[in-house]
């Protein structure tokens, strides 16, 4: 079993002293409200704080409480997210908050074991939360921690194994001391942030430099170890901004199964490859079944690169006299689609 240190450890003591006079200071960080700490957890999951700060005040602002939340529209959240990514994080965060208005009667759990039952809320999550918010210990593995545990103890382990969980999980809970569990965990997420960061690291100012394996070895650039490396697909898609004579346009929106869940675009082609300028003509014809239409104009390529995925994109401009009937489709004046929740991709084009 895993069991936290009865006194705190050399490492500890010295996470804790240098979190108390270098942490930045978060708005998340100055409340022990379960509510906003999760949110905060949520917002930055995949997202660097310079990125997910104006969100998590945006929410707060727009939300302030739970049961605010779980009473939006979820049209109103995917639009609050829009930029974000990962959008099934916001989906779970509705989610959850309805849970936490029905199951805790609006009052959001504090105890790692509720936490995690909430749509969402994995180990890591939970374990943050309950930490954070009552000092519950239990200790926070991230993608920071990960690194700064892998470089301490210079470990070859790759960390994307189940061997490599459960070490790295015994190796935090053996640094984590029972009592200021929570500083200890944000003083090891903040070092892995501000100074063990993945490429040119400060070593010069780690407090526990004298403990670091890795710096003796001079090894700190080969930790941590990753034994997998993501397969990345790419898919080709071409955006077509229908417009009639009154300036309306079509958009649908996306469902499950894919990117975007829930989010809107306009019609959309997508191939395998790359079409040439023949070929985008004749699939064009095919989409809006008929001749009747001018090209304006195409976009150059767009790349957008997604954790998985490479999205290269074209956006074609197209004039018709009327619109097509396309299955799936809404008709909706064009300078209205930036009311709807859309993927960056097209939300960055419609602001070029």
């Amino acid at each position: 079993m895993i069991k936290t240190q009865n006194t705190i450890h050399p490492i500890s003591a010295l996470l804790l002293r240098w979190y108390a006079t270098q942490k930045r200071d978060l708005p998340w960080r100055n409340s022990s409200n379960a509510y906003y700490i999760w949110l905060s957890e949520i917002i930055l999951q995949q997202t660097r704080v310079a990125q997910g700060m104006p969100y998590y005040l945006n929410f707060v602002q727009a939300y302030p409480t739970v049961q605010d939340l779980a009473n939006a529209p979820e049209q109103d959240i995917l639009k609050l997210w829009q930029g974000l990514g990962y959008y099934s994080r916001a989906r779970n965060l509705h989610a959850a908050a309805k849970m936490v208005v029905t199951d805790y009667s609006g009052i959001f759990p504090t105890q790692y074991s509720e936490l995690k039952k909430l749509k969402g809320v994995g180990e890591y999550t939970a374990s943050a939360i309950a930490s954070f918010a009552v000092n519950e210990p239990k200790a926070v593995v991230d993608g920071n921690v990960y690194r700064v545990l892998s470089r301490l103890y210079n470990i070859e382990t790759p960390i994307d194994t189940n061997e490599g969980v459960k070490l790295f999980s015994q190796l935090a809970y053996e640094l984590l001391p029972t009592v200021h569990a929570g500083e200890h965990n944000q003083a090891m997420m903040e070092m892995g942030a501000i100074c063990c960061k993945p490429k040119l690291p400060t070593c010069v100012q780690c407090p526990v430099i004298d403990y670091c394996e890795a710096y003796k070895h001079n090894t700190i650039n080969e930790r941590p170890i990753k034994s997998k490396r993501t397969k990345v697909t790419a898919r080709y898609f071409y955006y077509l901004i229908i417009n009639d004579k009154k300036q309306h346009t079509l958009i649908h929106q996306r469902t499950a199964g894919d990117i975007w869940q829930g989010l809107y675009e306009f019609v959309l082609i997508e191939n395998a490859i790359a079409f040439d300028e023949k070929e985008l003509l004749v699939a064009i014809q095919e989409k809006l079944n008929s001749t009747k239409f001018k090209l304006k104009q195409t976009s150059t390529t767009h790349k957008h690169v997604l954790s998985h995925q490479h999205l290269h994109t074209i956006f074609c401009e197209i004039e018709v006299a009327k619109l097509p009937i396309i299955i799936g489709t809404v008709a909706i004046p064009y300078n209205q689609v930036n009311t709807y929740p859309l993927p960056r991709l097209i939300d960055k084009y419609l602001n070029i």
